[in-house]
């Protein structure tokens, strides 16, 4: 619907905004002090390995967000989550893409599941 441009509704429109403009400000500042913790922080990946280190199948943002959900207790959609090919066990960096300006990396190890 449109509306006539008149004093009222310009400023109406100003109000909102204004407060649109605070509320993605606030909204960037929570995943900030997220992405903070995040590059501070190293998962611990379980997967099923043969005695050369290959694991069996392969390490998906699925266990990723599983991982970040039970050891630092946050609640990361898996789709923001791109893992590099994981066939073996070793260190690797996933990047989490939280907001179009903060994306951040977070280091995990796939270890042999016990």
């Amino acid at each position: 619907k449109a509306l006539i441009a008149n004093d009222t509704n310009m400023r109406r429109l100003a109000d909102y905004e204004h407060r649109a403009k605070k509320k993605m400000e606030r909204l960037l500042g929570d995943i900030q002090s997220i992405a903070a913790k995040l590059k501070e922080a190293t998962l611990k990946i379980g997967a099923k390995a043969g005695t050369s280190g290959k694991i069996f199948g392969s390490v998906t943002n699925i266990q990723i967000a599983n991982a970040l959900k039970e050891q630092l207790d946050m609640d990361i959609d898996r789709r923001v989550i791109e893992i590099p090919e994981v066939k073996e066990l070793g260190s690797y960096v996933a990047v989490l893409n939280l907001h179009p300006e903060v994306d951040t990396r977070i280091n995990f190890d796939v270890v042999q599941d016990a």
